[in-house]
């Protein structure tokens, strides 16, 4: 497990000071807006350590006449895979703090978060990270070819690591509008934060 770092107060000014930064948002934004919810939840997720090669053969449009091209894409990867079904997570935002951890111990957990427990083993969680990876795979292809005509994958799979991390739910009210926040509970960095939409003047 990691360790969370913060209490609900603390977790509230990380919110508060993300909100004063940067030119998006709203002025008042720290300011006017009500924290609704603070919730603390471990959640499980596995490590695999992936090395991934792709060999690709497509056709390129952007020319005329078009061409056939051929290209290799080899990567490697902790691909982060969320160890719940049917559930939402922005694992490819998530940069999981993995050197802080330590052996699974629930008395350093705090009474009031909430722990959520695996609901796929090692072998499902390989399964998909390869989709995954191949899909991520295909996506940069395309960014070479325009029509794929094949795609040949190989993984080397390494020793997959299960882990529980904290993670804070923040939702707070801006201008009768409900927004929703992610927010590391280890490194008190925002994982991903619901902005309200600022109008620009351009006079």
């Amino acid at each position: 497990m990691i360790l969370n770092e913060y209490d609900p107060t603390q977790a509230e000014e990380l919110v508060r000071n993300w909100m004063r930064s940067g030119f998006l948002k709203p002025g008042d934004l720290a300011k006017s807006s009500k924290i609704l919810e603070r919730n603390l939840v471990y959640l499980p997720f596995w490590i695999v350590p992936v090395t991934a090669t792709s060999e690709y053969k497509g056709i390129f449009e952007r020319v005329a006449p078009p061409v056939v091209k051929e290209g290799r894409i080899e990567k490697k990867y902790d691909w982060l895979v969320l160890a719940r079904k049917a559930t939402e997570f922005p694992t490819r935002e998530y940069d999981v703090p993995i050197e802080g951890k330590i052996a699974y111990d629930f008395r350093r957990i705090e009474r009031f978060a909430k722990i959520l427990n695996s609901e796929m083993d090692q072998r499902e969680a390989v399964n998909l990270a390869k989709q995954q990876i191949e899909s991520h795979h295909q996506f940069l292809a395309k960014q070479d070819v325009d029509k794929i005509i094949e795609l040949k994958n190989d993984f080397s799979i390494g020793d997959s690591v299960y882990i529980h991390a904290p993670i804070w739910f923040v939702a707070y009210e801006y201008k009768g509008e409900r927004y929703n926040i992610i927010l590391d509970g280890a490194t008190g960095t925002v994982i991903k934060g619901d902005i309200p939409a600022t109008r620009f003047s351009l006079l």
